[in-house]
């Protein structure tokens, strides 16, 4: 990744535009590096019942984006999240999670979608409490943790199809879900705290965070897979990104205030320890690099770039590190970092 000491810029020539027939919210890279062209899911952010998931491929030679009419689905309800399952063995095919009313795995195939199955934890009714996000454990990908506005995590075995653990995580809705290891992963909540939880002890949480005004939400949780030690989180209705080290509760080690409006999506680099990428209702999508002793303040991002619209989803691809996609109004833009 290329750095100065000067702002700079991320260069539109280096970039390539989707138009989606809808507004878009949700999306996903493929996490199969050896795939020539890399897919991507988007999903449309309709307020309708029915809304649509699309499958694209990205070919980084010719910055150009591909539509497949067969790799298309309806979605009941906007999707909150997409994902595709990582570290995947498959060769022929894409495991790919959407989460709304109740969490689906949906089979990607070269030339068709098939519906795998639909996960509801609810036992006494056909109905689940909405949910907000989920991630996927890259390291046991057998495991996936979806998050709710009921206040609870749930773990599942995508294998047996079955709940492995439900986990009264918080005092309001649960807004994301982050893992770190096989078996710990963290949330943020209406409530305004950050939470870890470890599998092994399911009776206790550690408090790592609270918003300074208390009940202020957080929205937005990413752990930094290349050093454990450090997440980030995003309150809202506010213009910073809040960096913590677990082994440091309760200060942030850093807090990121270039933003001019709401920061909507942060995302960590893949690949490297010190960058992590914002975007926000200002239009701009920022890149830090993070300096070896982070101060509390007063770092300025790297690089950036305006799309012009507000911008409310972010994707880091992990098989593709150079590339970084963003969502906005209707389209999907991928940036070359």
């Amino acid at each position: 990744m290329e750095n100065s000491t000067q702002e700079s810029h991320l260069r539109s020539d280096n970039s390539v535009t989707y138009d989606s027939p809808y507004p878009l919210y949700a999306m996903a890279f493929s996490s199969i590096p050896s795939r020539h062209f890399p897919r991507i899911a988007v999903g449309s952010f309709i307020e309708d019942y029915t809304n649509r998931v699309d499958v694209v491929s990205f070919d980084p030679e010719t910055l150009s984006i591909k539509t497949h009419p067969t790799l298309s689905f309806d979605h009941p309800y906007p999707p909150t999240k997409l994902m595709f399952q990582p570290n995947s063995a498959r060769k022929s095919s894409d495991l790919l999670a959407s989460s709304g009313d109740f969490l689906r795995l949906w089979e990607v195939r070269d030339s068709s979608i098939e519906p795998v199955t639909v996960l509801n934890n609810s036992k006494s009714s056909e109905f689940c409490a909405p949910l907000t996000s989920f991630d996927w454990n890259e390291i046991e990908p057998k495991r996936l943790g979806t998050c709710s506005i009921d206040t609870t995590c749930t773990v599942w075995d995508i294998e047996k199809g079955a709940v492995e653990t439900q986990l009264i995580a918080h005092d309001k809705e649960v807004y994301d879900i982050c893992w770190g290891e096989a078996r710990v992963f963290a949330s943020v909540s209406a409530d305004g705290s950050v939470r870890i939880f470890d599998l092994r002890d399911k009776e206790h949480s550690t408090i790592i965070y609270e918003s300074p005004q208390p009940d202020t939400p957080l929205l937005r949780l990413s752990w930094n897979k290349q050093d454990l030690r450090y997440m980030a989180t995003i309150l809202m209705d506010s213009n910073k990104v809040v960096i913590l080290d677990i082994r440091s509760p309760t200060m942030p080690v850093a807090e990121l205030e270039r933003h001019l409006a709401s920061v909507n999506a942060i995302s960590w680099a893949p690949q490297s320890s010190r960058h992590i990428c914002s975007v926000g209702d200002d239009t701009q999508a920022l890149i830090w690099e993070l300096p070896p002793v982070a101060g509390p303040n007063g770092i300025d991002p790297m690089s950036m770039y305006s799309a012009g619209y507000e911008i409310n989803q972010l994707q880091w691809s992990a098989a593709q590190p150079e590339w970084i996609g963003i969502a906005f109004s209707n389209k999907m833009q991928l940036l070359k970092v």
